[in-house]
């Protein structure tokens, strides 16, 4: 098992669709470990924001091909967890921002 904090990469909070998932069915969205697993997601956000996880789901967002110059080149394929917390449950960090 991986620590805690190196589960959590970053919260994503400056998208429109996090925003509304948020307000509307308590949806919080973070960018994970790549070989992180669900488990270990829910342990993460239960233990560092002290909130109780009710199911955390889980997708690769491919990488696009972008240009460098002359150069094609990949984007990194990065994890994202969708994390829907229990009734009556908020993470504080995404209130402030």
């Amino acid at each position: 098992m991986k620590a805690l904090e190196k589960v959590l990469l970053r919260p994503l909070i400056l998208t429109e669709k996090g925003n509304r998932m948020r307000e509307g069915m308590n949806k919080y969205l973070f960018e994970v470990a790549p070989e992180a697993s669900k488990i270990e997601i829910r342990l993460a956000v239960e233990k560092l924001f002290d909130v109780k996880v009710r199911s955390v789901r889980t997708l690769v967002v491919r990488g696009k091909p972008a240009r460098l110059g002359r150069k094609r080149v990949q984007r990194p394929a990065w994890k994202k967890a969708i994390v829907t917390l229990a009734e009556g449950s908020k993470i504080e960090y995404f209130e402030s921002v």
